[in-house]
């Protein structure tokens, strides 16, 4: 029976024939930026598979998401930037050095003392880091002027990265805040800020033309929908986003992960309406035929069938 390395340096094997000459020729076609876009798929599909309890689709999606990680090791690896070795080597050196209470004499005896040495630890790479890149900076530009006030190389903040979907990014954002001191003392602070917003909201919407917002559906906004200026949409645009960062800090603040938290919400929601859709169907009928208030009703049958489930 092959071992767990022996299967390993299989699959590196693998990718390398098809990207090597008489290969297969999309693979060979791929480069980093082809390839982002099926990382991020295969990550998605990954936690769906942990949200359904789905492990036996869970192995698959897994290794689909290491082929990820061995794809751009072996295109790395051809432009001389670095290999699979790297890689593993980085992760092994990371694990150790971030676990001094396993591999060294550090005390750390619950999983908040881990969290709070893992967080320092974090802090202080960053911080080697910034100073390695401001040395390159210094010798690589010394006659341009100092940086700007946001570079961000020095800050808590740094190293969040922003292609990271938004949700995350905000937890992330306050997470690295809060460790720095900056959180709200307790769960009422968050719900006064989170009235704060609303009502923030509530008034640019005082500017907003005549007859108001209205839903986008149904021939209600299709026939005559107000038009709103561009300074109007931004401002507008800036207070729900403000709601939502206030959202994802009560998840933060509750221990929940805010993008689970709605996926969970969109299965939910999806689950219930295609199940108003069946009934409707049993009569020769579709959503966009019927009143608002059958429409009501119907999903509060749908509430109700879930509970006797």
């Amino acid at each position: 029976m092959s071992t767990t390395g022996e299967r390993f340096e299989r699959t590196v094997a693998i990718m390398e024939r098809l990207r090597a000459p008489g290969g297969c020729p999309w693979d060979r076609e791929q480069t980093f930026d082809s390839i982002k876009p099926y990382t991020l798929e295969e990550t998605y599909e990954v936690l769906e598979a942990i949200d359904n309890r789905d492990w036996a689709e869970l192995a698959g999606e897994l290794g689909d998401l290491l082929l990820q990680v061995v794809f751009y090791s072996e295109m790395a690896k051809e432009q001389g930037s670095f290999s699979i070795d790297d890689v593993l080597d980085r992760l092994s050196t990371k694990l150790v050095d971030r676990h001094p209470h396993v591999f060294g004499d550090v005390k750390a005896d619950t999983s908040a003392k881990v969290l709070r040495n893992w967080e320092a630890l974090k802090a202080e790479e960053r911080k080697k880091k910034s100073g390695a890149t401001g040395d390159n900076v210094a010798h690589d530009r010394v006659t341009e002027s100092a940086p700007k006030a946001h570079d961000d190389r020095h800050s808590v903040l740094a190293g969040v990265s922003s292609a990271m979907p938004s949700l995350l990014e905000a937890y992330k954002l306050s997470s690295r805040a809060a460790q720095a001191g900056f959180d709200w003392p307790n769960i009422d602070g968050l719900f006064d800020k989170l009235n704060e917003e609303t009502e923030e909201l509530r008034q640019q919407l005082v500017e907003y033309p005549a007859p108001g917002p209205r839903p986008h559906s149904r021939g209600i906004a299709s026939s005559g929908r107000s038009s709103v200026s561009e300074a109007l949409h931004r401002r507008l645009e800036e207070e729900v986003g403000d709601l939502f960062f206030v959202l994802v800090n009560i998840a933060r603040y509750l221990s929940l992960d805010p993008e689970s938290a709605l996926r969970r919400t969109n299965r939910k929601f999806k689950r219930r309406f295609q199940w108003m859709e069946q009934q409707l169907r049993q009569s020769n009928r579709t959503p966009e035929k019927i009143s608002m208030e059958e429409l009501e009703s119907l999903w509060q049958q749908a509430k109700q069938q879930e509970k006797q489930v």
